[in-house]
């Protein structure tokens, strides 16, 4: 009999799922939808919204492209893993509806709310205990609903992360991790409990959390409603669940203080592991509960992110009409480095953090009608996307978390040779890319937490190292030298009230 472990990774462009072999930790089958990347909303300027049932029917669609990929029967699933979106709002009434379109990550709205909470709470307890500025994270937007839309505020039942949201459309229970409350900073990392304190300012009540569950283990079954629309066997496990960038973490086995990780998707990041708790005092990078935290052994992750990745590099794909990817990548290996002079600056998708929460908007400089090819344009886009997140980077080793080596996932915008060259060579780390995704890491976890394996070690037993990217000493000085200019043009005004 097949046994099998089923893993979802809930992203804001599509939904992708992985079926893989609880014995082996092979991969069996992937699968995807939509075919082009879901739409996020923006009814007003900064801001970012997508539905929650879109996903749940693009995750319905995407496990029926895994059936039609490897038929096979729902009683052979033994485990369901999520990965997610992370720092989402969504929020239902007493019959689990939902009120409104989910306030996602990419949401600038509450960050004068949050920039107000810091000034108000003081740094003292913002980046002390919580290891987080408020910034825009889910505990300030759902302050924004309270200001803004007060009437619905008060119909909310439950609020979730989107995750969580998927996990209760599979299973009927709403719940949370405690990981889950720190990714909406409202968790209270020196107390080790809720953030009473932020709540309380907030006038939040309690009760609108969901119950805390742990990230690994017994959380909850497929319900009969769910089974049947998705073929699978009433009654599975649900037994883990993570945020998409500590998921991509725990996917790469990154796990162990010093270990880092990267992501390129539509947001680039950069995540390493570290026992001691760390912030930075103007809220550039943050801190959040890492998978495999236990309260006498700490692991948390320090995260750096860049909103404005993929999704710059997907906008300049739809600008050129139908050049592939595969094809953009060939141009940018066509200039030179520096892009003779060219800098783009990947910060038009929403409020960066790495900024203190300005956005100052995507830009492009130096342009000569001349010089300047598509080939220039491509090219300076990547590169401004690594300046960007080794800017991060440089943040994160100020607060004494450091990357020699970086691993991701061969995927997205680590397939051009150009970004990995460019990575490596600016940062100064090595880049080993694996075979693996946030799905494949799901469904891994879903196996550690149904304890189908003794140890981490026997869950990535298979990871398979496919390439390696280290710095060229000869290459190193001209991306110092790129970087330097892009830095020394980069120009960001204080952070402006939405």
């Amino acid at each position: 009999m097949a046994a099998y472990l089923l893993g979802y990774d809930v992203g804001s462009s599509s939904v992708k799922t992985a079926l893989v072999d609880a014995d082996s930790g092979q991969l069996i089958a992937s699968a995807s939808s939509p075919d082009q990347e879901m739409k996020i909303l923006s009814p007003q300027a900064n801001w970012g919204e997508q539905h929650p049932d879109d996903w749940w029917e693009e995750l319905v669609r995407a496990t029926q492209r895994l059936k039609q990929a490897h038929p096979f029967s729902g009683a052979d699933v033994l485990a369901i893993g999520i990965a997610y979106q992370m720092h989402g709002l969504v929020m239902v009434d007493k019959n689990v509806d939902v009120l409104r379109p989910a306030i996602i990550w990419c949401d600038s709205r509450a960050v004068s709310i949050g920039q107000q909470a810091l000034r108000d709470l003081g740094e003292a307890y913002c980046l002390g205990d919580l290891l987080n500025s408020p910034g825009n994270f889910t505990a300030s937007k759902l302050k924004w609903v309270q200001q803004h839309e007060p009437a619905l505020y008060e119909r909310i039942h439950k609020i979730m992360l989107p995750g969580y949201y998927i996990a209760m459309r599979l299973s009927g229970q709403v719940q949370t991790t405690v990981s889950g409350l720190s990714e909406g900073v409202l968790w209270n990392f020196k107390k080790k409990q809720l953030a009473h304190q932020l709540l309380d300012y907030f006038a939040i009540d309690e009760a609108l959390l969901p119950d805390v569950v742990p990230t690994f283990g017994l959380q909850a079954t497929v319900s009969q409603q769910a089974a049947e629309r998705l073929g699978l066997k009433p009654g599975t496990p649900i037994t883990y669940r993570a945020g998409d960038q500590p998921n991509n973490a725990f996917s790469l086995n990154v796990l162990r203080a010093g270990e880092v990780a990267a992501t390129a998707g539509t947001s680039g990041v950069i995540y390493g592991i570290t026992n001691e708790a760390s912030s930075d005092r103007l809220g550039r990078i943050n801190t959040f509960v890492h998978v495999n935290n236990q309260p006498a052994d700490p692991h948390l992750g320090v995260l750096a992110c860049v909103n404005g990745t993929g999704i710059l590099n997907s906008w300049l794909r739809r600008l050129v009409g139908n050049l592939s990817y595969t094809q953009l990548n060939h141009l940018a290996a066509q200039a030179p480095i520096g892009a003779a002079n060219l800098l783009c600056y990947p910060f038009g998708n929403g409020a960066e953090r790495i900024l203190s929460n300005a956005n100052p908007g995507a830009s492009v400089k130096n342009l000569s009608l001349t010089t300047h090819q598509l080939e220039h344009v491509v090219r300076a886009v990547q590169e401004g996307i690594v300046f960007a997140l080794t800017m991060g980077l440089r943040i994160m080793e100020s607060v004494g978390v450091s990357a020699q080596v970086v691993r991701a996932g061969q995927a997205n915008m680590f397939l051009s040779p150009v970004f990995r060259e460019a990575f490596v060579n600016t940062t100064g780390a090595s880049l080993e890319l694996y075979n693996t995704d946030g799905a494949q890491g799901a469904a891994r976890g879903a196996g550690v937490g149904a304890s189908l394996y003794a140890s981490f070690e026997d869950a990535f037993a298979s990871l398979t190292r496919v390439s390696l990217t280290e710095p060229e000493p000869r290459l190193q000085a001209a991306y110092a030298d790129a970087f330097d200019q892009w830095q020394s043009q980069l120009h960001v005004s204080e952070p402006t009230s939405v």
